[in-house]
């Protein structure tokens, strides 16, 4: 071989020797420890747990809340009702209309045998 030759083939085993140390020496290093790693993803499940958690309760308060403001308007309704038979109990026990009531069956008042009771 010539010494052009010897010459070039040092030089290429010059080059390819320094990339071999360089690639031995470099290590690739993590950008977190396995450590962290854990804590991150316990932190992001707990965080993750705590919001299905707030959502779940959200929704529970919400159904709730439906309810009682349905139960409050059936309230509402019922004493509609009652106070509307209120005002019908009234009306039926109105003196003459039960005096009416009693001629129509054949009864007749009798001043003699009447007895006054007292209100409660």
């Amino acid at each position: 071989m010539s010494n052009l030759a010897r010459k070039i083939q040092q030089q290429q085993q010059r080059v390819e020797q320094p990339n071999q140390k360089e690639r031995q020496i470099k290590l690739k290093k993590s950008w977190l420890t396995p450590g962290e790693k854990i804590m991150g993803v316990a932190f992001a499940g707990l965080v993750c747990f705590g919001a299905v958690h707030l959502i779940t309760n959200q929704a529970t308060i919400y159904q709730m809340n439906k309810e009682i403001q349905n139960v409050e308007t059936k309230i509402n309704e019922q004493k509609k009702v009652n106070a509307d038979l209120q005002v019908q109990v009234k009306d039926l026990s109105n003196y003459e209309r039960i005096y009416k009531e009693a001629k129509k069956m054949g009864l007749d008042r009798n001043n003699d045998n009447v007895k006054v009771v007292p209100a409660q």
